[in-house]
């Protein structure tokens, strides 16, 4: 089982491409770091692989397949800025268990408490809704994981707290990570190689 993406391009509309040509072979267990200046296309070739976005150029295939979105999709994007990604409209309680309900263990291992669940959206920090999007994308489906810019927006002491309970979860379950983050530091830590994006 692997993601294999080949020689994938895009563009908006008519105007020049965005990137092309960039391959990438993600096996269970591995962590890619993806890195290169802001606009170059990270944020895109993620939403590419995740099936997102649709490459003007190249093909993603799944243990062989194009990606299909049936049901619980087995790759997962979580996004930089949580509060895009959850509906403002529904309480955390929804929000969460809309996709899968994540057990106990998962729920205190990200730190996320009981009394978050009956809050608004907008009642919560940051690091305490990226949490919940970070549990969300972690069901028992997923084979693969893209973060990206997963922490940067959060304090050091929440981003090390979000990134052990990733890392545990992964090992366990054996999960290929694509870590995206302009943090030098983050990607010589976590990635066993890595992908220059411009």
């Amino acid at each position: 089982m692997q993601i294999e993406a080949k020689g994938i391009g895009f563009r908006y509309g008519n105007g020049p491409m965005l990137f092309q040509g960039v391959d990438l072979t993600l096996h269970p267990g591995e962590i890619i770091g993806i890195t290169g200046p802001s606009g170059r296309g990270k944020t895109t070739f993620c939403r590419i692989l995740a099936g997102f976005e649709q490459a003007v150029e190249g093909t993603v295939l799944f243990d062989g397949k194009p990606l299909k979105k049936n049901g619980y999709h087995p790759v997962q994007l979580i996004f930089q800025h949580p509060e895009k990604a959850v509906n403002p409209r529904w309480k955390m309680r929804k929000t969460l268990y809309e996709g899968w309900q994540p057990d106990q263990e998962l729920l205190d291992l990200l730190g996320i408490k009981q009394e978050w669940l009956g809050r608004w959206p907008n009642e919560l920090s940051g690091g305490e809704l990226q949490r919940f999007c970070v549990a969300r994308a972690l069901g028992p489906n997923t084979r693969f994981l893209i973060a990206d810019e997963m922490t940067t927006m959060l304090d050091a002491i929440t981003q090390a707290q979000i990134w052990h309970a990733v890392l545990e979860i992964a090992k366990k379950r054996n999960m290929g990570i694509v870590v995206v983050s302009h943090e030098a530091k983050l990607i010589e830590r976590l990635c066993n190689r890595v992908i220059q994006f411009g």
